[in-house]
């Protein structure tokens, strides 16, 4: 029974969290101001950290690592996320005030699966260790694609399966019915446009759930460690898209600092492989190097980003002024011009 007590004791603050994140902070729908948002970000990310500490005491300084290392890889794959879900609540116009609505059924969704997948993913590893190999596999192929898609590439979503199948075997009202799901009309139950959004917001987490757990399941293996640490990453993920939305385009450089980070840790994973082929003894590198370089990497992107951000906005302005002290050439004829 003690062995279950640390996920008791977690999901129950976890199930804490969400009650007050709906029942407390967000008890009347209002659009989210990028302050709000700021200081949720740093509450839910303080909370963590807080949590990170229990986890040293309780199992460790590599558990601790572990954690946060787990903790931080999900953290900057989510914030590149996020603008695919911008790109769906501009492309479906949902109302600023029902969007924290949407994350937040969406968040609850997404911690229930992805506990499903790493629990499964973490015993099946347990007893067949081949299939590391087979997520590094998938994990290169993701980066790969990452790689080579194009910067001005932007989901297509008149061509989502999800919104196709709506439209021909769901019955849905014609526009938003508040923040209801599902509205009752002349004894039919009808779906709402933001059911379709949360549908959506759903599957494509599934999709991106492709390559930020086998990266977390390549940093630990550890069952509750790597559920712990990607639920307290999810957790945040409301309040971190308004502070996103805030500031979208000031991080040009996230995604290459994510294809190097993703492409780091399937190196990571096929090192114990390699060298147990060429040199007789699998060699692991240490968490705490894979820490170091995440660290270092995402720092890179976000100082790269922002100097560049900054060196645009100057450009910009500078031209302004340029333009504003331009003489004005006047196009009206002078009388004695006329009289010329």
């Amino acid at each position: 029974m003690l062995q279950f007590l640390p996920w008791l004791l977690f999901y129950g603050f976890v199930g804490v969290c969400l009650w007050a994140d709906l029942k407390v902070f967000h008890r009347k729908p209002h659009e989210v101001s990028l302050r709000e948002a700021s200081l949720l970000s740093v509450f839910w990310i303080g909370l963590s950290l807080a949590f990170n500490v229990g986890v040293f005491f309780t199992f460790g300084s590599v558990a601790a690592i572990e954690f946060f290392t787990a903790y931080l890889t999900e953290k900057a794959l989510s914030a590149d996320n996020l603008f695919v879900f911008l790109t769906i609540f501009t492309y479906f116009r949902v109302p600023h005030e029902y969007r924290h609505r949407v994350l937040f059924w969406g968040v609850f969704g997404a911690i229930v699966m992805r506990s499903g997948i790493l629990i499964a993913g973490t015993t099946l590893i347990a007893k067949f260790h081949w299939l590391i190999y087979v997520l590094a596999a998938i994990l290169l192929l993701t980066t790969i694609r990452m790689a080579l898609s194009k910067d001005d590439d932007e989901a297509d979503l008149s061509r989502n399966w999800v919104l196709r199948f709506f439209r021909r075997f769901v019955p849905m009202t014609q526009g938003y019915e508040g923040m209801k799901f599902l509205v009752l009309r002349a004894g039919h139950v009808l779906a709402t446009p933001l059911l379709l959004v949360l549908v959506i917001v759903e599957t494509t987490d599934l999709i991106f759930a492709t390559d930020s757990i086998p990266a977390v399941l390549a940093i630990t293996q550890r069952d509750f460690i790597a559920n712990s640490s990607n639920i307290c990453a999810i957790l945040g993920l409301r309040s971190l898209y308004f502070v996103v939305q805030g500031m979208i385009g000031k991080f040009s450089y996230l995604k290459p600092g994510l294809i190097v980070i993703l492409g780091g840790i399937s190196v990571k994973m096929f090192v114990p492989l390699v060298t147990g082929v060429f040199l007789g003894h699998e060699y692991e590198i240490p968490t705490v190097f894979s820490l170091a370089f995440i660290g270092i990497v995402l720092l890179i992107s976000i100082l790269a980003s922002i100097y560049k951000s900054w060196r645009e906005e100057k450009a910009s302005s500078l031209q302004d002024s340029e333009v504003a002290q331009e003489p004005v050439v006047s196009s009206q004829v002078s009388d004695a011009d006329v009289r010329r």
